[in-house]
């Protein structure tokens, strides 16, 4: 990746818009995707359970997160 606002780096952007951790995988960078998909996908699940309904705004933030720093990425060395 060229760097920051890179081709790359929006359609890393785009696949978390979709699927949070998409664009961190497609990145390259597992351990990140995994994180941001297992928290997002934790807390959008428990709030469908309607039990522990506060828990979305936690997904979402991390759901928003997970754009931003895909975005934002420069890729080792920078």
């Amino acid at each position: 990746m060229s760097g920051q606002g890179s081709g790359g780096n929006v359609i890393a952007a785009i696949c978390n818009f979709f699927i949070p951790g998409l664009g961190q995988l497609v990145q390259g960078r597992i351990l990140s995707a995994l994180m941001f998909f297992l928290i997002c996908a934790v807390c959008y699940g428990l709030a469908a359970t309607v039990i522990f309904i506060f828990l979305w705004p936690i997904g979402v933030i991390f759901h928003i997160w997970s754009i931003i720093d895909a975005a934002r990425y420069r890729g080792p060395g920078f």
